[in-house]
């Protein structure tokens, strides 16, 4: 039986929401090996003359723990 644990992230990007989970991943996996997915919990954004100008998510990234 495999074990999975459960890490939550924040990740910010200038370019979209999706190059921030981008981000997330890439973040992670420098320390965490063996991650199998990642849900997005919320989307945030920051606005300045009525453009979104900063993507940011909150991602719960699954990875497998090896014995």
């Amino acid at each position: 039986m495999a074990i999975h644990k459960v890490i939550e992230v924040l990740s910010q990007s200038d370019e979209s929401w999706e190059d921030a989970a981008q981000l997330a991943v890439k973040d992670a996996s420098k320390t965490v090996k063996g991650i199998k997915s990642i849900y997005i919990s919320h989307l945030q954004g920051d606005v300045e003359k009525g453009k979104i100008v900063r993507y940011r998510v909150n991602a719960k990234i699954t990875f497998e723990v090896k014995d």
